[in-house]
């Protein structure tokens, strides 16, 4: 259940955080609802994913990493953001760092 929720909570914030581009500096109400309510659930899911004993470091380490890998990729395939070799490489070793933090602790 843990991992549900954790994915819960990614998902909230990633589309939280895409439909800051769409709110327009706040400008157009319906993506405003979504980055407010969006991080309001990610936030309020995350909290119940360490209420259930998932170690803080392990359960944000997953949650922003795989949130920046999203993000970064999303971006890049809805608003046409650049991704460069080096932004690339840089979400590999993201990952890579989020998959070492997991399975490097016993929990």
């Amino acid at each position: 259940m843990v991992w549900v929720l954790l994915a819960g909570a990614i998902t909230a914030e990633v589309s939280a955080t895409l439909a800051l581009r769409w709110a327009e500096g706040f400008s157009r109400l319906g993506p405003s609802l979504l980055v407010v309510g969006g991080y309001a659930v990610s936030f309020f899911l995350l909290s119940k994913v360490l209420a259930r004993g998932l170690p803080l470091g392990v359960a944000y380490g997953i949650w922003s990493g795989v949130g920046v890998t999203l993000v970064a990729v999303l971006g890049a395939a809805l608003f046409g953001d650049r991704l460069s070799w080096a932004q690339a490489a840089g979400i590999v070793l993201v990952a890579a760092g989020v998959f070492v933090l997991e399975t490097g602790g016993s929990h």
